[in-house]
């Protein structure tokens, strides 16, 4: 079974992107995006028998017991040119210390997640692998052109599961020490 974990972002904001990847399905033909709620991955896919699930979430309720909500900033949009746009993540230590923790507990714990290799670069995404490249430049002029700013409190971290079709919130996990 395929899972990941991220911080998804409050119904507001996801309806908000998930109008902006409309926008990409009915200019692009953009899907991908479309499966999953808005939200800032923290560990990426990875596969896992189902059989580790339960364990996997006692795992995660243990880590975020002992971790604190704090507030991320969402600001206008970037790319990964030339197949990814996204709404940028203002650079966030609380995040990015989050992130670093929670890899190194289920790694130190033996889940069968991989190490990052690539810097951790936090982002909603509106629309990614099946942006062709050819469209990129229009897509781009068109986000470029906007401006977008929100705030919210990361007070939870979800596990995701994919269902065959599109990515499920499985459980989310509180951010509660006080």
């Amino acid at each position: 079974m395929l899972y990941f974990i991220a911080i998804v972002t409050p119904e507001e904001i996801n309806q908000q992107v998930l109008e902006w990847k409309h926008y990409m399905l009915q200019q692009f033909g953009c899907r991908v995006a479309l499966k999953s709620p808005a939200h800032i991955t923290l560990i990426p896919p990875f596969n896992m028998p189902t059989t580790l699930h339960h364990e996997l979430e006692e795992g995660i309720l243990e880590f975020t017991q002992e971790q604190s909500s704090f507030p991320i900033y969402l600001k206008d949009f970037a790319a990964f040119k030339p197949r990814v746009i996204y709404v940028h993540v203002q650079p966030n230590t609380h995040l990015s210390d989050l992130q670093a923790r929670l890899e190194a507990f289920l790694l130190n714990t033996g889940f069968p997640i991989k190490k990052e290799d690539r810097p951790y670069h936090p982002h909603v995404t509106i629309a990614n692998r099946d942006l062709q490249k050819e469209d990129f430049p229009l897509a781009w002029q068109y986000f470029q052109q906007r401006s977008y700013e929100v705030a919210f409190t990361a007070n939870a971290v979800c596990l995701l599961r994919h269902n065959g079709q599109a990515w499920e919130v499985a459980n989310a996990f509180p951010l509660n020490k006080r």
